[in-house]
């Protein structure tokens, strides 16, 4: 009589992909930003209320009417800045005056692109 090897039942543990999908990826982009990123928010007030013709730079604000985190980037002729905004939040911004500024984010599972040309002080909603 032959006796086999019992063989136990392999188990293997799949990744849903959850944690890598763009959605988890942007939320922990936005959360390592956070910690670190430092708001432009008395310069932009200064801007809006100044609104100086000979000032070389302008205020930008993103509105996020989104039910999720996000990080915008904003990239033109020597400038690069991602911005983190949360949920409902705005976020805002001193960019040079007078450029062409590629905006690229996801809101939620969607991919957001636009070209902007911002001339003076400037204002985008976002949503889902």
């Amino acid at each position: 009589m032959r006796t086999y090897p019992v063989r136990k039942p392999v188990t293997r543990t799949y990744s849903t992909g959850s944690s890598t999908s763009p959605a988890a990826q942007v939320e922990r982009e936005y959360q390592n930003l956070s910690k670190t990123y430092k708001p432009e928010t008395a310069a932009v007030l200064t801007d809006l209320l100044n609104d100086s013709p000979n000032s070389i730079t302008t205020s930008f604000m993103i509105e996020n009417k989104s039910r999720c985190n996000i990080v915008l980037t904003i990239s033109g002729n020597n400038y690069f800045k991602k911005i983190p905004i949360g949920a409902g939040k705005n976020g805002v911004v001193m960019v040079p005056k007078n450029q062409t500024y590629n905006l690229s984010g996801m809101v939620c599972d969607a991919v957001y692109q636009k070209t902007k040309l911002i001339t003076g002080p400037s204002r985008i909603t976002l949503s889902n």
